[in-house]
């Protein structure tokens, strides 16, 4: 950590240098590039951090251009001119984030779609920058646009640039480290996971998106003092593409390979284009060697080589003081209905009016042979399948056709039978998710105290499952039983009233299957939440339920103690279930 803060200093010094260095024209090329990596930065945000691409950017970078040099024309000195600068900054931030809002509110997986609005956009606004031609000069562009006021475009336009670029890198840095910048990453591993523990993702992206159209406004603000011209080629594709490139061969997973990106094919572009016929020829080879030989791009190199030594700059933060999250003391009374539901897909019916009913707390364990509806019944509960039929009601309120992250939010927890965690993230990264769920607002999600968050049981679960203690491995290297038991443990540190578990035994050796059982009956009965487990191992359905559900063909065939369903002739005739 140490050499790398050496090294971003070391950097920044050899910036402000660079005019003493080299002539002021060079200075001048160096200060435009360093603009484009502004806005490169903002796509690698997204891109790399959040892992959903735009196609569009130049339009925010656009937008921001033409408002600043519509005020820079209008001569309206400093103290109307930082305000009209703010506005070159928030009309794209808005704008972006109204994009991403509508875009993403849809379903998770949107990206492609985003992609090809924001290209669309794009395109869409280098038609109107042609057409509008008494607002922004049409074809030839916005011209005569005088430089900042006692500020020298050829001499210290450059050391505002570089200023601007300094503070931009601080504050999306810190973006980047903040519990906001985790969950972009968790969003880029598994959207879903992080919907059901209450996460509206599509504000989070659309937030991200918003925060990159902002900071593309604030460089195309200082873009047409620079430049002293704004044209059509600002908003559009062409641009957008050439700084796509550039944020993927400088290096889409940091901040400074963007800006690196867009210096290096800068000036590499400017001395072929006089001297090579096909010069775009060469940037699109170099693009596309990077695209498959290095994803990490040139900084992903440069990292891999200094971790080899030792010195390669770590992501960790120093955690403040942990802070002990309040339990719940009492829960209200738990009060479940499915009522006649039906679900279909295409001509299957997979839920085929479905009725029960849970009012009394304890563990409830639904079983049944493959294909009776059990994941489904959990599935179109917490809107991960759509209700055909019927109704279902979680203390009085209606999830019909409700999304993961309200069933979230109205303390429901799922656990998947696949284990479902983030794996790219640590151990420790994903229990800090869990932690924040239903509990983390929005200024929070920009300040580091939630990283100290902690709760009593998370102290019992490290003595139960003894991996946890591993705060640092990444948890796509746990084994099969360790994923299950980390998914476990991050869905009741959620604390929801109601715990969804779909076979949170398969794959665990018989030791581990003791752990989980007494991990769950231990939880349950500690924190008084209503359970309901979805179970072929007999075992655990004995030692573990209050009481029985059997599911057959869509239906509910039969419920009541277990001694009542081992005694149920309807049952023996359908079911069998095995033990390990």
């Amino acid at each position: 950590m140490a050499f790398s803060r050496a090294a971003k200093l070391t950097l920044a010094a050899l910036l402000l240098a660079f005019p003493l260095l080299s002539d002021s024209f060079t200075a001048y090329q160096l200060g435009l590039y360093l603009l484009y990596g502004m806005v490169a930065q903002g796509i690698a945000l997204c891109w790399g951090r959040a892992g959903f691409l735009p196609l569009g950017q130049a339009l925010f970078f656009g937008i921001g251009a033409y408002l600043s040099g519509a005020a820079l024309k209008a001569d309206l000195g400093w103290a109307l001119l930082i305000p009209a600068f703010a506005v070159a900054c928030l009309v794209p931030a808005l704008l972006a984030g109204l994009v991403g809002a509508l875009v993403f509110n849809r379903q998770t997986g949107s990206g492609p779609y985003f992609s090809l609005i924001t290209l669309a956009l794009s395109m869409l606004g280098f038609q109107l920058a042609n057409s509008l031609s008494g607002i922004t000069g049409g074809f030839n562009g916005m011209t005569a646009i005088p430089g900042l006021p006692g500020i020298d475009t050829y001499e210290t336009l450059y050391f505002v640039i570089v200023g601007v670029l300094v503070v931009s890198t601080l504050v999306l840095a810190h973006v980047m480290r903040a519990p906001f910048g985790q969950l972009l990453i968790a969003i880029r591993e598994n959207e879903e996971r992080l919907q059901f523990f209450g996460f509206r993702t599509s504000m989070l992206k659309a937030a991200a998106f918003g925060i990159s159209g902002g900071i593309a406004g604030l460089a195309g603000a200082l873009y047409a003092p620079h430049q002293g011209i704004v044209t059509p080629q600002a908003v559009g594709f062409v641009l957008s593409a050439e700084l796509l490139i550039w944020t993927a061969v400088g290096g889409r997973f940091g901040l400074i390979g963007p800006v690196a990106g867009a210096v290096l094919i800068g000036f590499m572009a400017a001395g072929l284009r006089d001297s090579f016929r096909y010069w775009e020829v060469a940037v699109a080879l170099v693009f596309i060697l990077v695209v498959l030989k290095m994803p990490g791009g040139i900084s992903g190199l440069f990292s891999a080589a200094l971790s080899r030594f030792g010195g390669g700059s770590s992501t960790r933060h120093e955690a403040p003081t942990p802070q002990l999250l309040a339990s719940k003391d009492q829960r209200a009374a738990p009060d479940l209905r499915f009522d006649t539901v039906g679900v279909s897909m295409g001509p299957v019916r997979i839920l085929n009016g479905l009725s029960f009913s849970i009012s009394r707390t304890g563990i409830h364990c639904i079983i049944g042979p493959n294909g009776a509806g059990k994941t489904s019944a959990l599935n179109v509960l917490t809107g991960r399948l759509p209700l055909g039929a019927g109704e279902i009601s979680w203390r009085g309120v209606s999830l019909g056709n409700t999304r993961p992250f309200i069933a979230a939010r109205n303390g429901i927890g799922r656990k998947f039978q696949v284990p479902s965690i983030f794996p790219e993230l640590s151990v420790r990264q994903n229990i800090e998710i869990a932690l924040w769920a239903n509990r983390i607002g929005t200024t929070e999600m920009f300040s580091m105290r939630p990283y100290g968050w902690t709760t009593q049981m998370l102290g019992e679960l490290k003595i139960r499952f003894p991996f946890l203690m591993q705060s640092d491995k990444m948890a796509g290297s746990l084994s099969v039983g360790q994923r299950q038991m980390l998914d476990f443990s991050m869905t009741v540190l959620a604390e929801p009233d109601l715990v969804l578990l779909d076979e949170p035994c398969a794959g665990l050796s018989a030791d581990e299957t003791r752990q989980m059982i007494e991990a769950i009956a231990a939880i349950a009965g500690e924190t008084k939440a209503t359970f309901i487990i979805i179970e072929h191992d007999m075992q655990v359905v004995e030692r573990l339920s209050d009481h029985v559900l059997v599911m057959h063909q869509g239906a509910l065939l039969a419920n009541g103690t277990m001694t009542e369903i081992r005694a149920n002739a309807d049952v023996a005739r359908v079911y069998s279930g095995g033990s390990k």
